[in-house]
């Protein structure tokens, strides 16, 4: 009886030393996994803060805490288990995948800029509340958007992951993968989305440290407060280049993987073609850095992959744009006509937030500083800040 309840305990040691061996496995797999997708990861949280804008200060964190659960019910129900099998079993449709998701990037960019450019806002005036807030509606299609932007980017960090698991150990299981994929993602989503959320309560951060009777507490708390709007406006326009940038990238890297080694058109003359353009980008890319050397020569490397790669997602996102622009489909999006062909058949509803938009702009605070300004003995959310 004891020898054979010793040999259980050995066995069981035995399995206990296996499965923290898995996990050891699972948790530097993960960390190789996300360092490799770090980039996509940067862009993911320069272009989430931008789906704020217009949303009252009490709405941020339910509004962040939305696009998360979105987000991570897209990599855990959807894009991890497309990418396991398809990793598993069709690998060389990948690429393919990701050249439409590339262009969904570049499209979403150029339409940024195209709304820059020329001044068309993206709500109608029917979108905006009497109190110069977005609509629930809005709200909601806003949510919705950010999430759908965001699974692209998702699946492109689980697709980089995924192919630092293969490529780190080709033998690896199925369900290793899948475990490794999964870690990666909560780790990311967790990531993102807190760094968004404590970047978009830095005002609130800073009205609280204004209210300190400390001199020292209130220079920071209106240091926080005055950098808002021109941290918010920069963390836009990162996002937009993000967008054109990564959008680009995935472009060119996909159609060169389809021509390159192991491509659906390996050998043929379009599957060369496709190839070419991401490969003299990068014999440019290694041109510059032994020109220059040393780690600065890398920085400048790095550089003009990427500033090519956003022209190419500009070039890209602009065609897109301009076809649906001919065909009539989203090009119209926040354009004049469109905005006034809305409030025409929304009713008076929408004639009556129309007819006090200037005045609820003008009512409402534009961020923390003017709210403190006008309300100095009063900084609670209640009279909630519009970005």
């Amino acid at each position: 009886m004891a020898g054979g309840l010793f040999a259980l305990l050995d066995d069981v040691a035995a399995l206990a030393r296996i499965a923290a061996a898995s996990v050891d496995d699972v948790g530097a797999a993960a960390a190789r996994a996300s360092a490799k997708a770090a980039g996509v990861v940067v862009d993911d949280t320069a272009v989430t803060p931008q789906y704020l804008h217009g949303s009252a200060a009490a709405r941020e964190l339910p509004i962040i805490k939305k696009i998360a659960i979105g987000s991570l019910r897209n990599k855990l129900l959807f894009i991890l288990p497309a990418a396991v099998l398809l990793g598993q079993f069709l690998p060389s449709l990948l690429p393919v995948i990701l050249i439409f998701g590339g262009a969904f990037l570049a499209y979403e960019g150029a339409h940024k800029v195209y709304e820059r450019v020329t001044g068309h806002a993206t709500e109608a005036e029917e979108d905006i509340s009497p109190h110069g807030e977005l609509t629930p509606e809005h709200e909601q299609r806003t949510i919705a958007q950010a999430i759908r932007t965001d699974f692209i980017l998702s699946a492109e960090i689980m697709v980089i992951a995924l192919k630092e698991v293969v490529s780190s150990d080709p033998d690896a299981s199925i369900w290793m993968r899948a475990i490794v994929l999964g870690v990666v993602a909560i780790l990311i989503t967790v990531l993102v989305y807190g760094v968004v959320a404590l970047i978009v309560k830095m005002d609130d951060v800073g009205l609280h440290l204004a209210e300190k009777p400390s001199k020292g507490s209130q220079r920071v708390g209106l240091a926080l407060v005055a950098a808002m709007p021109r941290l918010l406006a920069a963390i836009s326009l990162i996002g937009t280049l993000a967008m054109l940038w990564v959008g680009g990238h995935i472009f060119l890297v996909s159609l060169y993987e389809i021509g390159g080694h192991d491509g659906l058109l390996e050998g043929t003359g379009l599957g060369d073609v496709l190839h070419a353009p991401y490969d003299l980008l990068h014999h440019w890319e290694v041109d510059v850095h032994d020109a220059i050397g040393g780690a600065l020569g890398a920085v400048a490397g790095w550089l003009l992959n990427t500033l090519v790669s956003a022209l190419v997602g500009l070039v890209v996102g602009g065609i897109i744009l301009a076809v649906l622009h001919a065909v009539g489909i989203g090009g119209g999006h926040g354009s004049e006509g469109d905005a006034h062909g809305d409030a025409d058949h929304a009713g008076p509803e929408a004639q009556k937030a129309a007819a006090h938009d200037g005045q609820a702009t003008s009512e409402t605070p534009g961020s923390g500083a003017t709210r403190l300004e006008e309300h100095p003995d009063d900084t609670s959310a209640e009279d909630s800040p519009n970005r």
